[in-house]
């Protein structure tokens, strides 16, 4: 597994910043907080979360509407907004690049984005020094079809691997905090046993990346 790329607190303009490169995608993340609130978002005992993510070109879709609501319930979970309350804390995340063969994988492309999405928010969250609770770790578990017998999964793949393993019959994003909760599980395609499967195979990885 090639060991992703990270620059953090690079951009001026920013509280905190971090651009994370990984398999083919590359990621800028931004975050300001903790600012000041408009009125009618103001929250009296926790912080209001505002995450907008851009892609890499054109303007927003439903898809990235849904990876915004992911990321804010997931980010949300290990921010610790009780501690600065009547206040916003502002991500954005701009997507620069994308693998090329990402288009032919076959499968739904916000899946594949969303953990590059997270640990780049996780990160400028870290540099602009916002509370946490705890840490966060995500990866990809995509199983290919077969007609014979139960495939291997893949564990974090390239896009060109999942490309050469088309068709993908199912692929599965998990995220566990570092005092191993899971926060996240979302899942796309045909799967019955394979998403047990898949979680036990997730949180095996999160403890070897914990230790």
């Amino acid at each position: 597994m090639v060991a992703p790329e990270v620059t953090l607190t690079h951009l001026n303009r920013a509280d905190g910043s971090a651009t994370y490169t990984h398999n083919g995608y590359s990621i800028i993340g931004a975050v300001n907080g903790p600012i000041e609130v408009q009125r009618r978002d103001e929250q009296p005992e926790e912080a209001t979360l505002e995450v907008n993510v851009r892609p890499s070109a054109g303007v927003g879709t439903p898809r990235e509407r849904h990876l915004e609501t992911l990321l804010h319930s997931t980010l949300r979970s290990i921010i610790l907004t009780r501690l600065i309350p009547r206040t916003l804390v502002q991500i954005t995340l701009q997507v620069r690049t994308l693998p090329e063969e990402d288009a032919s994988v076959g499968v739904n492309t916000g899946l594949t984005l969303l953990p590059h999405l997270l640990h780049t928010a996780f990160l400028a969250l870290l540099s602009a020094s916002i509370p946490l609770d705890t840490t966060l770790t995500s990866v990809l578990v995509a199983y290919p079809s077969s007609t014979t017998k139960a495939s291997s999964p893949l564990l974090a793949p390239t896009a060109n691997e999942m490309l050469r393993a088309k068709p993908i019959r199912s692929i599965h994003v998990f995220a566990f905090s570092g005092d191993r909760r899971l926060v996240l599980n979302e899942s796309e395609g045909k799967f019955g046993q394979t998403f047990e499967k898949s979680s036990h195979l997730e949180q095996t990885l999160n403890l070897n990346l914990s230790t």
